[in-house]
């Protein structure tokens, strides 16, 4: 497993949409633990392929005091409600911006050994969930927010 560079907002591979994953091959097995093991290393709660510039359709996701898991080719199938949140990514470090996002959401995809499985979510599980299959379509947090004054920088001591 390696510890992976994090590409910076302003690299065009963020903006691109990623490529389907037609084989869960051992490549792909690879690439999870890098992204885990790098996710962790940056204390994330989840990183997409396109964000260590792999335009693949792959998510890690790790909450705290959760197991991490993978999701490849996710999608969300259903969303609802509507809720303020705080969010930040880890392609713009020192940042953070105020959006709304779904109060809970069902994505579907296929978990590393291609069972395909659905994820029933709420709360931080669902912000993630949505956040990382943006990238997956270019889309990046700040595309969500409603005006400049929603976007602000983190002061020294505030918390990551």
């Amino acid at each position: 497993m390696a510890i992976l560079p994090i590409l910076r907002f302003g690299n065009p591979i963020l903006r691109q949409k990623s490529k389907r994953v037609s084989s869960i091959d051992g490549t792909i097995q690879e690439l999870i633990d890098d992204m885990i093991e790098t996710m962790r290393d940056a204390s994330g709660a989840g990183l997409a392929a396109p964000q260590i510039g792999k335009p693949l359709r792959v998510i890690v996701i790790g909450l705290p005091g959760e197991e991490p898991f993978a999701l490849i080719n996710p999608q969300i199938v259903k969303k609802s409600g509507e809720r303020d949140v705080v969010e930040g990514c880890l392609c713009l470090p020192g940042y953070r911006g105020e959006m709304k996002r779904a109060v809970s959401v069902t994505a579907k995809g296929r978990d590393r050994h291609g069972k395909e499985v659905r994820v029933k979510a709420e709360k931080l599980l669902a912000q993630t969930l949505e956040h990382e299959i943006d990238h997956l379509n270019g889309v990046l947090y700040i595309d969500h927010l409603q005006g400049e004054d929603s976007l602000y920088k983190l002061h020294q001591g505030d918390p990551p």
